[in-house]
């Protein structure tokens, strides 16, 4: 019995094999053989231990996919290797300290414990206001200056001393490096020297300043007036120079001292120079608005919808606000 069941599974193996074809049964056996050479190879030529995993899954993928597989990692190597390798440019690559920056941790023991000096001012903490005083002193003074003059009204007299102490000084540096670089741009242009340069830093330094209001309305409008002054020149003798936020600046500080006419010339002058840049625009519509120029505002804002500029989430709120 046990002849006769063995002679059946013969037979069943004959009929098998001869219903197989011979190039399939030579694929096979070529696919098993360049599976396992792979596995052989990668396991010789591997540099770390940790790739043998990833040779022996391949290997089991080669084998479950024949001719495939083989393929698929072998052009995939090829085109790793050949096409897609490139050498690395460290020509300008410094490996020294020179190109590290520094990062400082936030202080948050005390950037918690303090308040804004308008809440610190309208609940009379003396604790915080004093606190917020001697940091903003410490820290960069020239950016907080409206922050300081807050302080002068504060009922406690240490802190609107100090406040009223550095602010003097800091006005008093103003007016007097103002004067000096004004004069000096003056003179040469009488000369007919140039001084585009000087008169970048100035306009840069004044509408530092001059943006946060800290000055009495005459006197602010004669350094308003100074900085158009400044910006003209500037214009007439490089207008490459004048700077698209300078001629934004420029623009917001007329603005505020009324000077709507003069302002508006600028703003065609910032369409003329940089009609790619969204202030151009922003400004113009801030100029209108402010001098109550309904029509020119809807214009503005007709244009700029339609242009191609980039605009911002501030923009768009308005441009949404005025379109409903």
């Amino acid at each position: 019995m046990w002849e006769s069941f063995r002679s059946v599974l013969r037979g069943i193996e004959q009929t098998i094999l001869l219903q197989i074809p011979r190039w399939f049964v030579l694929m096979l056996v070529i696919n098993t053989l360049v599976s396992l050479l792979y596995l052989i190879l990668g396991l010789i030529l591997r540099r770390k231990k940790e790739g043998a995993a990833q040779y022996l899954i391949n290997t089991v993928v080669m084998l479950l996919c024949p001719v495939v597989g083989p393929l698929f990692y072998i052009f995939g190597t090829f085109f790793r290797h050949a096409l897609m390798r490139r050498e690395v440019d460290l020509s300008d690559v410094m490996f020294s300290k020179q190109r590290i920056h520094s990062l400082l941790l936030a202080d948050v023991e005390k950037e918690s414990n303090l308040v804004p000096m308008e809440e610190a001012l309208a609940v009379s903490d003396k604790a915080s206001l004093r606190g917020l005083m001697l940091n903003v002193i410490r820290g960069d003074i020239q950016n907080s200056l409206a922050s300081i003059a807050l302080a002068l009204n504060s009922e406690d007299s240490e802190t609107s001393h100090y406040a009223a102490s550095v602010l003097r000084d800091q006005l008093n540096d103003f007016r007097a490096y103002v004067q000096k670089l004004y004069t000096q741009i003056k003179e040469a242009r009488e000369a007919g020297e140039g001084a585009a340069e000087e008169a970048a830093l100035l306009i840069t330094y004044m509408d530092q300043v001059l943006a946060q209001h800290v000055f009495t309305g005459l006197e602010q409008e004669t350094f308003v007036r100074e900085m158009d002054e400044v910006c003209e020149i500037l214009y007439q003798e490089k207008p490459g120079a004048m700077e698209s936020d300078f001629c934004e600046s420029v623009v917001l500080r007329l603005t505020e001292i009324g000077e709507y006419d003069r302002a508006e010339e600028w703003c065609g002058r910032a369409i003329t120079l940089y009609p790619e840049q969204l202030s151009s625009y922003t400004s113009r519509m801030k100029l209108y608005f402010s001098a109550g120029w309904k029509e020119k505002f809807f214009a503005a804002l007709e244009e700029i919808r339609h242009s191609d500029i980039v605009i911002d989430n501030e923009t768009l709120e308005l441009i949404r606000m005025f379109s409903a």
